[in-house]
């Protein structure tokens, strides 16, 4: 006769549960910290390899968010979720080691495509295709092979789920030039999707 296996208290456990026993100990016993490492560590080495377009990057910045992640938690508030929070971390990361890189590039904000209001609007979004399973290879390599200025808005809006301000913020620029990068973005996705797989994204 089989049995169901145990799930252990650590896995039982919410993650702002999980936060607290951490905190309120000396942190010698990773063990709750590793289960939200577990959590929430392939999502995270997934938006990394997204933003910087480097599978290589992302394997090390993702240590470094939890590391990071490990001496911020009393920082935590928990007024939102904590998965949000940590993707705010690995958003901040990201950026500045891009900026150590020196692959940030701009964009002129003067092309007719992007000219007016209503030509920003663009209502497919880039993470319907991202939601799919089986097109996370081609997503990635498609990703890898947009330049940073376009990419990394968005990921940061479509997979993130940052709002426009929040991008601008944390990029540096201009509403309107976030706003024009993310259409941009989709509609680059859209083309090269379209180029490696012959199917629209």
């Amino acid at each position: 006769m089989s049995t169901a296996p145990v799930e252990s208290a650590a896995e039982a456990r919410t993650d702002e549960e999980l936060v607290e026993r951490i905190r309120s100990s000396d942190r010698s016993d990773l063990r709750e910290f590793e289960e939200l490492m577990n959590r929430h560590a392939p999502r995270v080495m997934t938006n990394c390899r997204h933003l910087t377009g480097s599978p290589t990057d992302a394997e090390d910045l993702t240590q470094e968010v939890f590391v990071k992640v490990f001496f911020r938690l009393d920082r935590f508030e928990g007024r939102g979720a904590f998965g949000a929070w940590i993707q705010r971390i690995k958003v901040n990361h990201c950026l500045n080691h891009l900026k150590k890189q020196k692959r940030r590039r701009d964009v002129g904000l003067d092309d007719p495509s992007v000219a007016t209001a209503e030509q920003l609007h663009t209502p497919a979004r880039a993470d319907a295709a991202l939601e799919s399973w089986d097109d996370r290879a081609v997503i990635g390599e498609v990703l890898g092979l947009m330049g940073d200025t376009l990419r990394i808005p968005l990921v940061m809006c479509d997979v993130d789920g940052f709002a426009y301000q929040e991008i601008a913020d944390h990029l540096g620029v201009g509403l309107s030039a976030v706003k024009m990068r993310i259409k941009r973005g989709r509609e680059e996705f859209r083309r090269l999707y379209l180029d490696l797989t012959g199917r629209e994204a």
